[in-house]
């Protein structure tokens, strides 16, 4: 059944891949491994994937001048990533959860006169997918690491977690540190129910420090519901990648 579901995919994709997305058959064998807990399907259609892309790229450079980066979200599961990007790309926020398995945006904006097309990848943040997630890493150039002022789990998480986890594979690429949430931090209810655990919201301040320690190029903070600061995360994205700050090299992820 496996074998032949991969036959199929494979060759449909080969006989039509200009006309297929690429980000819509890795998406489909994201799901494909996933459905069979099977990390090599994945491992190896990547590989197809990254060959295929090679290709488009080549023809894509004869016909379109504009700069391709590629922006990475991660961070633990609920802290807004999903909701971040879609706020971003569509300007409208999401009413309903879905946890996210692998997904994939894209906006164009001009940075100093000349169009960038940006690519957005959400990931999932549950310890479920954490073999699987690195396979989404490669040829990075900036990631979006997002915790929630609301929750100091996922703030915690940022130095025990994403930023070794994000060094281990790209040590080279730079990283924005986001603080999610914030139209919540002068919310009666939602204070009330941190105080009853004896937890005060992250101060901007305490987020400052921590984008200190993990090295990251900045510290921003942003809320998808109000699209305050919004803006301004992939701005800096796209700038900390075309104009990044004197004295330190930028490179981009290469390896898994």
């Amino acid at each position: 059944m496996v074998l032949e579901t991969l036959k199929s995919v494979t060759l449909s994709f080969l006989q039509n891949w200009k006309e297929v997305s690429l980000q819509q058959y890795y998406n489909g064998m994201f799901a494909l491994a996933l459905t069979f807990h099977s990390p090599r399907i994945l491992l190896f259609h990547y590989f197809l994937y990254m060959a295929m892309e090679i290709l488009c790229e080549g023809e894509e450079k004869m016909s379109q001048p504009s700069r391709q980066i590629k922006c990475v979200i991660v961070g633990d599961g609920t802290v807004g990533k999903t909701c971040m990007l879609i706020s971003y790309t569509t300007n409208s926020f999401p009413v309903e959860y879905v946890p996210t398995v692998f997904d994939n945006y894209s906006t164009q904006l001009t940075y100093d006169g000349n169009t960038v097309n940006l690519g957005l990848w959400d990931t999932a943040g549950q310890e479920d997918y954490d073999r699987l997630r690195p396979l989404s890493y490669p040829q990075t150039d900036v990631f979006v690491l997002c915790y929630s002022v609301m929750s100091r789990v996922s703030f915690d998480n940022v130095i025990n977690k994403w930023a070794p986890e994000i060094r281990q594979h790209c040590p080279e690429t730079p990283i924005i540190l986001v603080g999610t949430k914030i139209d919540l931090r002068d919310n009666a209810e939602a204070r009330k129910a941190l105080d009853t655990e004896n937890h005060m919201p992250i101060s901007k301040s305490q987020g400052q420090k921590m984008a200190n320690k993990i090295k990251a190029v900045t510290y921003l903070e942003c809320s998808a519901l109000t699209q305050q600061g919004l803006r301004q995360i992939f701005d800096e994205a796209v700038r900390c990648v075309l104009n990044p700050k004197p004295l330190k090299k930028k490179r981009t992820c290469n390896i898994l």
